[in-house]
């Protein structure tokens, strides 16, 4: 499952993203122990610390002493703001830049927006 090229813990925290992104997991739902994690997927508990530690710093997971992790609260409005902020700097303006280049105006762009929308909701 984890075979990317990023380093595990990455691979690890960005698939607990998805999964409240998707609503998988939910505010103030517990998520599964490092220990849990670790045997299910054949990792290293330090490498699922790691991952969680990261999620933690970043305020998706909260941990309670003795009883585990869980999804913070905001979690996911917090996650969709940072990824749309990404989604516009790394993958949109590029994108833009490219479609300067080529001469692809703003109108040819939102046709194509728009009949893409539209074969897609059909």
């Amino acid at each position: 499952m984890f075979d990317g090229p990023e380093p595990i813990y990455q691979q690890i925290a960005q698939h607990i993203r998805r999964q409240v992104l998707a609503g998988d997991l939910r505010e103030g739902e517990q998520v599964m122990s490092t220990t849990q994690f670790s045997t299910t997927y054949r990792i290293n508990p330090a490498t699922a610390q790691k991952a969680f530690g990261l999620l933690v710093d970043e305020g998706v997971l909260y941990k309670q002493r003795g009883v585990g992790m869980f999804v913070a609260d905001g979690a996911q409005d917090r996650l969709r703001g940072s990824g749309r902020a990404a989604f516009f700097a790394e993958k949109l303006d590029p994108i833009l830049d490219e479609a300067a280049y080529l001469g692809i105006d703003t109108e040819a762009l939102l046709a194509h927006i728009t009949a893409r929308t539209n074969r897609e909701a059909s």
